[in-house]
């Protein structure tokens, strides 16, 4: 396991770890808050927080969490039918945008956040009864930050959700359900209220932890997607965020841009909130064994045969400028060796990965490229070790280069964007590094449409789309990290656009907000369905 500081050190006090796989989300988190008698000393603050945190990793990487939802739903992956295989059934309903409740993705995330919620509620109560504790005020606070950013995700995923704040509630208590608008406001309160009280610091000390720059980043995601949440723009608070970050957090670009998702990628001077993860003490991400092929096993000598589930949807693919970096970085295409170098034969013929899909209801084993962004460990079984970067500094100047963009100072947005990309040209083409204002404000080059077979039906195209050169630069560089759901949503192109069987449904814009889980509705009289959905 890897030295994580004091991150990692609560992770292993004793507790159970979160793991992954198909979880039983049965359970309701809220109906079971009740108070306790255990008398705690600061000797167990350790063991209090720990849950709070170690659900982080659950809340992203577990079964149908944030990874999966942000990712499925998008225009750059897909996970079809695979002939002789599986998957396809709910992961078509995700891609396709014709979920209804209830819908697992839906079900994951409400459970995830939830628990982390709860969990965060419980380490208060217990923290307030220890006497003596140093700092205890900036314990909360920071411990009331990590909520929020739940809370965050919460707003962003289902708007109208339930505010809990305690832990000591009756068996049996029901909250009421909150507006998406009181959401906002509690998060952004809660936030700005945590903020003198948190550490600046950006050493081993505080890895993994809420610093002030990890609420500064939420505060700026926050403002960033203001007017989808609230109706009101707020660009010139999310720059003012994002610049902070950038001119004060002490944070600098990798050289590499895979530098930010090696197996020990705790060093890199680019993670500003990490997720820590470790395969056997804890783990979480299986991407991996979801995404490649059987006969994969032999490149990278894993300890077990991959699932072969998700592929990288072609018309993103062929985005890709064939000199940027990043395809090469983040995708396995083309024929397959060993680690030895030896061509993998299957039925006589070299297995090859292809950018081609048949059918979302049927893909061959072949079909697709892989995402590998994350580096890959010999002999990994179906768990990683790679630590998430769940903010990073490129997402800072990303979100600053949008907000320019979006209010008049095209050339300052694509100045970071070029800074961005030079690293990812440096090798083939240094010129192609640069972009101009008007080609972020220009249209996307995806080739919007309905896909099958290699054709592309009903032909859309992406030069219509507002910045959506910028949305493209978004793409390249965060794919796979969670974030293009959001961002589809805030460019329009989220029910607009066609993309692979996906189509284009206005009418179905609400699907932008996701459904109450029913066992949720069903359990609690005091939640209403999101708008849009069958009762």
């Amino acid at each position: 396991m890897k030295n994580k500081n004091i991150m990692y050190k609560i992770l292993v006090s004793g507790l159970i770890l979160l793991g992954t796989g198909c979880t039983n989300l049965d359970e309701t988190v809220y109906d079971k808050v009740v108070a306790e008698d255990t008398k705690f000393t600061k000797d167990d603050l350790n063991s209090i927080v720990a849950p709070a945190y170690n659900s982080f990793r659950q809340i992203y990487a577990d079964w149908d969490a944030a990874f999966n939802l942000y990712e499925d739903s998008s225009d750059l992956m897909v996970t079809p039918q695979r002939n002789g295989i599986g998957w396809g059934d709910y992961y078509i309903t995700m891609h396709q945008h014709t979920y209804e409740a209830p819908l697992p993705h839906a079900e994951g995330n409400w459970f995830y956040l939830f628990n982390g919620v709860n969990n965060v509620n419980k380490a208060i109560f217990q923290i307030e009864q220890i006497p003596d504790l140093e700092n205890k005020e900036a314990i909360f606070q920071e411990l009331r930050a990590l909520r929020a950013i739940y809370y965050y995700l919460l707003l962003d995923n289902f708007r109208n959700v339930p505010i809990v704040t305690k832990y000591d509630f009756p068996k049996g208590y029901l909250p009421t359900q909150n507006t998406g608008k009181e959401v906002y406001d509690f998060v952004e309160s809660e936030l700005k209220t945590a903020l003198p009280y948190l550490s600046e610091k950006t050493d081993g000390s505080t890895y993994g932890k809420i610093t002030k720059w990890a609420v500064k980043m939420t505060l700026a995601k926050l403002y960033l997607n203001a007017e989808v949440y609230i109706g009101t723009p707020k660009w010139d608070e999310a720059l003012a965020q994002a610049d902070d970050v950038i001119k004060n957090g002490g944070f600098s670009l990798c050289t590499n841009y895979l530098d930010n998702f090696k197996i020990k990628n705790e060093t890199s001077p680019e993670e500003i909130l990490s997720i820590p993860f470790d395969q056997i003490k804890a783990p979480g991400t299986s991407w991996p064994f979801r995404t490649l092929a059987a006969p994969s096993q032999a490149t990278y000598e894993l300890a077990g045969g991959p699932w072969n589930g998700t592929g990288g949807i072609p018309q993103f693919i062929d985005t890709y400028d064939p000199d940027d970096q990043r395809l090469k970085d983040c995708w396995l295409g083309g024929k397959q060796f060993t680690s030895k170098g030896e061509p993998i034969m299957v039925n006589g013929t070299q297995f090859e990965y292809i950018n081609y899909m048949t059918d979302v209801n049927g893909c061959e084993p072949n079909e697709g490229f892989r995402m590998v962004k994350y580096e890959i460990g010999t002999g990994e079984v179906a768990q990683s070790s790679n630590d998430v970067p769940f903010y990073r500094l490129t997402d800072a100047m990303m979100i600053k280069a949008e907000c320019l963009l979006r209010t008049g100072d095209a050339a300052g947005a694509a100045a970071i964007v070029t800074q961005i990309r030079q690293r990812n040209f440096k090798n083939t083409n240094p010129a192609k590094a640069t972009v101009t204002g008007a080609k972020l404000l220009g249209g996307s080059v995806y080739k919007y449409g309905t896909y099958k077979a290699g054709v592309i039906t009903n032909y859309e195209g992406g030069d219509d789309i507002k910045y959506g050169g910028f949305l493209d630069e978004l793409a390249w560089e965060f794919v796979g990290e969670a974030h293009r759901k959001q961002d589809l949503i805030r460019f329009g192109v989220f029910s607009t656009k066609s993309w692979f069987s996906n189509k284009a449904n206005p009418d179905g814009a609400f699907r932008a907000i996701l459904p109450i889980p029913q066992v949720q509705l069903e359990r609690n009289s005091n939640l209403k369905q999101n708008p849009g959905y069958l009762p």
